[in-house]
């Protein structure tokens, strides 16, 4: 896509994330419950531990593998018209440095491509490349307090649900702006979308809008996970 990829540091750098911050503050107030915790540390040992903790992998899988045509568009309202300009991503909740990045601020982060199948709960499957930014990389940023415990993903649909921590850290899952190497469609989530290998489609929101950690998960889990759907959803 013709763009520079920048380092963590790099990125801390320009952004001005270490001092006075150009993303920092200006996020709102959390509407999630429970979302109140002690400031620490600025990343929390359990959270430090698991982003160095050799997780376990899900094989992929190679180029000549992708199904382009197997991937389903599954809706939960209309699709959402969404101004890629005026996007901003916000990460809130129990973190020392709230966010609000822009589609540009996301991309300069360092770039992960991965192949691998995505399951839906309906019984049907494809093997799909999804390239983005490793969530782990956006809340490391965030800088989350030690009462984390939980993410909370809310879409630009209404539709919202949430994982735990561990899950949210793992090295293959992505927030995704590309699909078998061209730009997002908006059909399947674009600007940015969740893409893992460890859990069911429904899991895996599409435009995503808002991200919030939290230490515990209010009575709202997640739209079909209200309806009776299982949480954890793991494959």
């Amino acid at each position: 896509m013709g763009l520079i990829r920048l380092s963590r540091r790099q990125f801390l750098q320009i952004s001005g994330l270490s001092g006075g911050s150009l993303l920092l503050g200006g996020c709102g107030t959390p509407i999630l419950e429970n979302v109140v915790g002690e400031v620490s540390q600025p990343l929390n040992q359990k959270i430090g531990n698991l982003l160095l903790k050799p997780q376990k992998m899900v094989p992929e899988f190679s180029v000549d593998d992708i199904q382009p045509e197997a991937l389903i568009v599954n809706t939960f309202r209309d699709t959402p018209i969404i101004d890629t300009d005026k996007y901003r991503l916000i990460v809130d909740g129990e973190v020392n440095n709230p966010l609000h990045l822009s589609m540009a601020d996301i991309q300069n982060l360092p770039f992960t491509s991965t192949i691998i199948r995505h399951v839906c709960v309906e019984g049907w499957a494809a093997i799909v490349q999804w390239g983005g930014v490793k969530l782990r990389e956006i809340v490391a940023l965030a800088q989350p307090q030690s009462s984390v415990g939980y993410v909370y993903f809310q879409s630009a649909d209404g539709y919202y649900s949430s994982w735990d921590i561990a899950s949210s850290l793992h090295p293959q899952t992505l927030l995704a702006y590309e699909k078998n190497g061209e730009p997002l469609p908006v059909d399947n989530g674009a600007p940015l979308r969740l893409a893992a290998p460890i859990k069911l489609g429904y899991k895996q929101s599409k435009w995503v809008t808002r991200i919030t950690l939290v230490s515990r998960l209010s009575r709202f889990q997640g739209y079909w996970e209200d309806q009776g759907y299982e949480w954890f959803a793991g494959i």
